[in-house]
C-alpha cells in the first residue's frame, strides 16, 4: 500500500493537522490541571511527551474501531470513504491499530508503569464499545444513551492522562471530577457538533443529530452540552484560582458558540454545518487551554 494512499486516508479519517493540536492542548492540560489542584510542581517534559503519545495512538485506536464496525454501513451508504472505496484495506487499518498498542503500552510503562492498570481500563471499556456492549440493536434505537455510553471513554482517557502526573504521588486531587466531567461533556459537544449536517447532505441510512432532533432542537441541545461545559470549566478555574479570567475568556467562546448555533438553526446551510463542526473543535481547543494553562501562565506573571 503506498505513503500516498495512507495520506489521503489520514487526511479523511483523521487529520492529523486538526488532530495534532487539539490532542497536544488536551493531554497537557490534563496533566497541569492535576498538577495545579494538587499544589505541585510541573511534571517534566517526559510527562508531556508520554500524555501527548498515549493521546494521539488512542484516538487513533478509536478511529481504528469505528472503521471496523460501522464498515457494513459505511459499504450500503457511504461507498466514498476510504475504505469501502478502495483506497485502502481494512486488514491495513487494523494493522496499523495492533502495532499501536505496544507502542502505547509503552509510552505509559517508561513513564510511570504503574499508568499500564489506567491504560488497560481504556482500552477495555474500547473493546466494549467496538462490540457496542453486547447490544448492538438495542442500543442503536437510542441514540441518546448510544451517545453517553460512547462518550464515556472521555473521562476514562483523561484519567489516565491526569494519572501520569497523581499516579507517582498515590491518588488524584478531590477536585479532578470537575476536569473528567468536562472532558465528557466536551466529547459529546464534538460529536453533537460534528453531525449537526445541513439538509441537503443529509444521507439516508447515515444517524445525524440534525435529524433525530432536527436541526432547531439539535442547535439548541448542542448549546446547552456548551454552557454546561463552560459551567464546569467556571467550576476547574474556581478550583485553580483563576476563575475571574476564565470567566471572561470562556465567556466570549460561548458567546461565539451559541451564535453560531443560533445561525445554523435559523439556516442550515452547508457553509453553517461547516462552521458548527469548526466551532466545536474549537470550543473544545479553547477550554482546554484556559484550564490547563492559564493558571501556570499566571503563575509565571
Amino acid at each position: 500500500m503506498s505513503l500516498s494512499a495512507l495520506w489521503i486516508y489520514q487526511k479523511e479519517r483523521f487529520p492529523l493537522f486538526k488532530t495534532a493540536p487539539l490532542l497536544a492542548v488536551f493531554s497537557a492540560a490534563s496533566l497541569s490541571v492535576s498538577a495545579e489542584l494538587s499544589g505541585r510542581p510541573l511534571p517534566d517534559w517526559g510527562g508531556y511527551l508520554a500524555g501527548f503519545v498515549i493521546a494521539m495512538l488512542l484516538f487513533f485506536q478509536m478511529r481504528v474501531c469505528d472503521e471496523y464496525k460501522d464498515l457494513e454501513d459505511d459499504r450500503r451508504y457511504r461507498p466514498d470513504r476510504p475504505i469501502p472505496r478502495g483506497l485502502v484495506s481494512l486488514r491495513l487499518i487494523i494493522s496499523l491499530g495492533l502495532v499501536s498498542l505496544p507502542i502505547t503500552a509503552l509510552a505509559a510503562w517508561l513513564w510511570h508503569p504503574p499508568a499500564l492498570w489506567l491504560l488497560a481500563l481504556v482500552w477495555l471499556w474500547l473493546g466494549a464499545m467496538t462490540a457496542e456492549f453486547g447490544v448492538a440493536e438495542w442500543l442503536k434505537a437510542r441514540p441518546v444513551l448510544y451517545l453517553l455510553s460512547h462518550m464515556a471513554i472521555m473521562p476514562l482517557i483523561d484519567l489516565l492522562l491526569t494519572g501520569l502526573e497523581w499516579l507517582p504521588f498515590g491518588g488524584p486531587a478531590s477536585g479532578l471530577s470537575l476536569f473528567l466531567a468536562l472532558s465528557f461533556v466536551n466529547g459529546c459537544v464534538l460529536e453533537i457538533g460534528r453531525k449537526l449536517w445541513s439538509p441537503e447532505n443529509e444521507i439516508a441510512g447515515v444517524e445525524t443529530y440534525s435529524v433525530l432532533w432536527g436541526t432547531r432542537k439539535a442547535a439548541r441541545i448542542w448549546g446547552g452540552c456548551v454552557l454546561l461545559s463552560y459551567a464546569l470549566l467556571l467550576g476547574v478555574g474556581a478550583a485553580t484560582g483563576v476563575l475571574w479570567i476564565s470567566a471572561a475568556l470562556g465567556g466570549i467562546g460561548v458567546a461565539i458558540c451559541l451564535l453560531s448555533a443560533a445561525r445554523y438553526a435559523r439556516s442550515p446551510t452547508d457553509r453553517a454545518e461547516k462552521r458548527m463542526d469548526t466551532i466545536a473543535g474549537l470550543w473544545v481547543f479553547a477550554c482546554y487551554a484556559i484550564a490547563g494553562f492559564l493558571p501556570v501562565l499566571l503563575r509565571v506573571v
